[in-house]
């Protein structure tokens, strides 16, 4: 029985709604319903990780900042995994700031009884260990892309992994952030948004960027977009 399955409970968050009814009913009683509004700060570098967070709608971004203070994301998580994953691998503290990105909801649970849930051979350990993979594979893949691959194609990529997580076609967003989240100036996020506009693959408009052709942005995006996407696809399989 899947959590979906319990008349008075609901979750679009695709790990927990992968575990089995009983092992579930372990769980159910710790997690607590969260909003989950954009700029929330999770947790900090260093911060003690005391619960995790489930996302069932928006996205999360893991940020690596500097001592000066500039930002870049490495990951970005949404309802396919879970926030605080380095809190589960006897590391109490946050490597990196987790930050609301894109609006949603979700639930969050006490760390120790998903650290228990990972002592046995339970189907959660499973899944975990299956989105551990997922991470390592989109934080080694963002590394490459950062390095390697035009600003206009990184944004493609980006905005592919934004539309995954949000509902319809709207991504509100501003430029500021979006250049935060590449470890890009705003001179470059409007030359790389201007010009996938000028390809009519994107509006972008003040505060906000519409995907007008999903199949053509796929297109356009360098390969780091489907090497992630296919690793998550895994997860549940």
């Amino acid at each position: 029985m899947s959590p979906e399955a319990h008349p008075i409970f609901s979750t679009n968050n695709l790990i927990l709604n992968s575990l089995a009814g009983d092992e579930f009913d372990h769980l159910r009683p710790h997690l607590e319903a969260v909003e989950l509004p954009r700029g929330k700060v999770l947790y900090d570098a260093e911060d003690r990780i005391r619960h995790i967070y489930f996302p069932s709608k928006g996205m999360i971004s893991v940020v690596n900042v500097t001592l000066e203070g500039a930002q870049t994301e490495v990951s970005v998580i949404g309802r396919e995994g879970f926030s605080g994953l380095e809190g589960l691998l006897n590391g109490p503290h946050a490597i990196n700031r987790h930050v609301v990105q894109l609006s949603g909801e979700g639930h969050r649970i006490a760390i120790q009884p998903l650290k228990l849930e990972l002592s046995h051979d339970s189907q959660f350990r499973r899944i975990a260990h299956k989105f551990m993979r997922s991470i390592l594979v989109q934080v080694s893949q963002t590394a490459l892309c950062n390095r390697l691959h035009k600003n206009e194609k990184r944004l493609a990529k980006w905005l592919l992994m934004c539309h995954d997580r949000v509902e319809g076609d709207v991504i509100p967003i501003t430029q500021e952030f979006v250049a935060i989240m590449l470890g890009a100036n705003r001179w470059t996020v409007t030359n790389s948004a201007g010009h996938l506009q000028g390809e009519g693959l994107i509006d972008y408009t003040r505060g906000k960027i519409t995907i007008i052709d999903r199949p053509g942005l796929e297109a356009f995006s360098c390969e780091c977009y489907q090497k992630i996407t296919s690793q998550y696809a895994r997860l549940t399989a």
